[in-house]
C-alpha cells in the first residue's frame, strides 16, 4: 500500500448510551455536507453497562464549535458534559479509524478490509485495506453502487467502455470490469494518492492496468479535465460516486462524455439533494431508469435520450473543462 502521509488529527470524546451509539451505525446525514466529514466510532466505556458507552470522533484538522455542536446533538444524554477535544500524535487518522471493518456484501460483491478476512464462496471478492482514500465498501453509497452494477448486469445489460469518475479506492472501476470483462475501464480521482491507492488495490485484487480491453487505466484529473478522459469517450457506462454539489457542476461535462443511449451511475448524495441533482442531468438529456435509496443515500441510473436533426448533442470540447476542484469519491 501507498505510505501514509501524517496530517493533523482532532479527537472529539463524548460518553453515551449504548441505544445512542447503535442510533449512529452507518454514515449521519448532519455531517454529509461537510467537505472532510468526522469519523464516528463508538464502543463500551464500562463492560455490561448500557449507560456507560463513549463517543469518539475523529477530525482532519480542529473541528470549530459549530462541528462539536452538531456532534452533541447525536448524544443527547451528555448535553451537561463537556466534550474532550484533543489533538492527536501525527497518524494516517483514516487508516486507524477504519481497521477492523467488517466487510460487506453487495449484490454478487464480497469486499473484505483485512487481508485475514476469509473469501466467500460463490461470490466476486474484493481485498480493499482501510487507505487514506475511501470507497472501501462500508458507505451506503458505495455499496449502493455495487448494488445498482449487480442488477444491471442481472438483466443483461452490456457495456464496452466504461468511465469512473471520482474512484476512491478503485473499487467501482473494478466491479464494473469484473461484470464486463472485455470492456475499456477509465477511473480517475482529484486526489493523487487515491489514484496511486487504486493502482496498489487493482495489483492486490489481479486487476490489469492499462489501456486495453479488460485493463483499467487510471488518471488523476478534476472532475472531466484530463485528455485522456475527454479521448477515450464517449463512454457508455459512466459511473460518478462523489458528492451533489460536483455532480450538478459536472453534469454537463459527465453527459457530453457518454453516448447516445448510454447510462450515468450516480451516488453521493442524500434523499433530499435528489431532486436537484436529476434537474441537472435531465438539462443535458437523461433521463431517471432506476433509483435505489439506501438509507438516507439514493443511487440513481440514468440513460441519455436519442436525440436527432439540431437537437443533436455536440461532441464533448476539451475548452469546456469540466472540473470540480476539492471533490474527490466518497
Amino acid at each position: 500500500m501507498t505510505d501514509a502521509v501524517p496530517v493533523q488529527s482532532w479527537k472529539v470524546t463524548l460518553p453515551c448510551t449504548r441505544a445512542e451509539a447503535e442510533a449512529l451505525e452507518g454514515d449521519i446525514a448532519a455531517f454529509a455536507m461537510m467537505d472532510k466529514p468526522p469519523v464516528l466510532m463508538t464502543s463500551e466505556a464500562e463492560p455490561d453497562n448500557e449507560n456507560s458507552w463513549r463517543l469518539e470522533a475523529y477530525f482532519e484538522g480542529r473541528p470549530g464549535p459549530a462541528a462539536v455542536k452538531l456532534l452533541r446533538t447525536l448524544v443527547p444524554s451528555a448535553g451537561a458534559v463537556r466534550p474532550v477535544v484533543e489533538q492527536l500524535p501525527d497518524e494516517d487518522w483514516v487508516t486507524l479509524s477504519q481497521q477492523g471493518l467488517e466487510p460487506v456484501t453487495a449484490g454478487r460483491f464480497h469486499v473484505r478490509n483485512l487481508p485475514g478476512d476469509p473469501e466467500q464462496p460463490d461470490y466476486v471478492n474484493f481485498l480493499i485495506c482501510a487507505s487514506r482514500a475511501f470507497g472501501t465498501g462500508q458507505h451506503e453509497t458505495t455499496s449502493g453502487c455495487l448494488m445498482m452494477l449487480d442488477r444491471m448486469r442481472r438483466v443483461g445489460m452490456r457495456f464496452r467502455n466504461v468511465a469512473d469518475i471520482g474512484t476512491g479506492t478503485g473499487l467501482l472501476a473494478f466491479a464494473a470490469l469484473r461484470l464486463w470483462p472485455r470492456a475499456l475501464a477509465t477511473a480517475s480521482d482529484i486526489d493523487p494518492v487515491a489514484v496511486e491507492i487504486s493502482a496498489d488495490n487493482a495489483r492486490a485484487n489481479g486487476v490489469r492496468l492499462g489501456a486495453g480491453a479488460g485493463q483499467v487505466a487510471l488518471f488523476t484529473a478534476a472532475g472531466a479535465d484530463h485528455p485522456a478522459i475527454v479521448g477515450r469517450a464517449p463512454y457508455d457506462l459512466l459511473i460518478a460516486n462523489i458528492l451533489a454539489g460536483p455532480l450538478i457542476e459536472l453534469a454537463p461535462s459527465l453527459c457530453a462524455l457518454v453516448e447516445e443511449g448510454g447510462t450515468i451511475v450516480l451516488a453521493g448524495l442524500l434523499k433530499e439533494q435528489a431532486d436537484a441533482v436529476l434537474a441537472a442531468y435531465r438539462v443535458q438529456g437523461m433521463r431517471l431508469a432506476e433509483r435505489s435509496d439506501r438509507g438516507d443515500w439514493p443511487t440513481l441510473r440514468l440513460r441519455k435520450r436519442p436525440r436527432i436533426g439540431w437537437k443533436r448533442p455536440r461532441r464533448f470540447n476539451s475548452a469546456e473543462r469540466g472540473e470540480a476542484w476539492g471533490f474527490g469519491s466518497i
